[in-house]
């Protein structure tokens, strides 16, 4: 079978030999993988993913002497089963499942690994238990971004809301656009958000956003100070010691964009008692100055992935129309477009969603 294989640090086409189904895993053909900000990172950083796969032993590091297949946002067809299964589900049915396998030893990834091949081949294996059959005749490409919206899902779920917050998005690629949608489900209003792009801020307010921001204009503390005052009533039963303070909501601060230098922004410009959620994923090293979080009791909260609930959910909330997918798919490629499409992603006016077809 055709894949786009990740192989000596660069994206290449090549045949694979078809995966074959052991017990409890289905053999489905993929119709629709997002190229996800994480793979773009794990092309140029795959290296530190190795080693820092050392410090969890429950994880199994890449060997990036072998060929590894990335793709785990992905839509599929289930084309065959191996022993072990129930077969409900019949052959030329659509499904989504989260990017893992059961094995006897345990969950195994799917997408960094070189044992389970990912959405960027033309056949892979899933485990029955975990298939999501796709309702309400939803388009692969759009059943495909679950994976996307279940993390910013998660994101929103992990951040502790108690009301009254006033949300910062800081990024609106895929993963903050995801945030933005998830905040607005939860009701909570205004939505701030900040990108340097004008299309991404486009998206941001299609997705939910109250207020957009051009960083390269507006600081976007300074823009959230402004949506996030108390009303006269607020201010009135403050504490004497914090009436002394800002009269401003409580912050909640998603960090979205997952580049060194990022966080330690986030903590200059956070007010007294935010609560920042880091979504981003920063494949390098990083800095911050504890004491600023110290000085103004800043809380972090780094999250990663979601629950199988969540996951569902997110399936459930694109194929009713709660959430516009469509407007995030800008492109489609076959396995051959897969390296050009790394590329094009780095220009955010271009691309915000690529989804690899390998039967393209």
């Amino acid at each position: 079978m055709r894949a786009a294989i990740f192989r000596n640090g660069q994206i290449v086409a090549d045949n694979l030999p078809e995966p074959k189904p052991g017990p409890g895993q289905v053999l489905v053909k993929t119709l629709a993988c997002g190229i996800c900000g994480s793979d773009l990172h794990a092309r140029q950083h795959a290296h530190r993913m190795v080693e820092l796969a050392k410090h969890l032993p429950h994880r199994k590091p890449m060997d990036l002497s072998r060929d590894i297949v990335f793709g785990h946002e992905f839509c599929c067809e289930v084309l065959d089963y191996g022993p072990a299964t129930e077969r409900k589900l019949k052959p030329g049915t659509k499904v989504c499942s989260l990017p893992a396998l059961l094995t006897p030893e345990g969950i195994s990834g799917i997408g960094y690994s070189n044992d389970n091949v990912g959405g960027y081949a033309e056949q892979m294996l899933l485990s029955e238990p975990l298939l999501l059959e796709v309702p309400n005749g939803l388009p692969a490409e759009h059943a495909a971004l679950t994976e996307p919206l279940a993390v910013g899902v998660h994101a929103v779920a992990k951040a502790g809301i108690r009301g009254g917050e006033v949300p910062l998005v800081i990024g609106c690629g895929p993963v903050g656009l995801a945030v933005i949608a998830a905040l607005k489900l939860k009701g909570l209003h205004p939505i701030v958000a900040a990108d340097y792009s004008p299309v991404r801020r486009a998206l941001a307010e299609k997705m939910g956003a109250d207020i957009v921001v051009d960083p390269a204009r507006t600081q976007p503390y300074a823009a959230w100070a402004e949506h996030a005052q108390m009303s006269p009533e607020e201010k009135a039963t403050r504490p004497p010691l914090q009436a002394m303070l800002p009269a401003l909501k409580p912050a909640l601060i998603f960090e979205c964009v997952g580049v060194p230098g990022l966080l330690q922004q986030v903590f200059e410009g956070a007010p007294r008692d935010a609560r920042i959620v880091v979504v981003g994923v920063c494949m390098e090293s990083d800095r911050s100055e504890p004491m600023l979080g110290i000085l103004k009791e800043l809380n972090v909260q780094y999250v990663l992935g979601y629950t199988p609930e969540e996951f569902a959910w997110s399936l459930r909330l694109i194929a009713e129309g709660t959430v516009d997918a469509a407007s995030l798919v800008t492109g489609r490629v076959g396995i051959d477009g897969v390296a050009q499409a790394f590329a094009d992603l780095a220009n955010p006016e271009k691309h915000t969603k690529i989804m690899v077809e390998p039967w393209r």
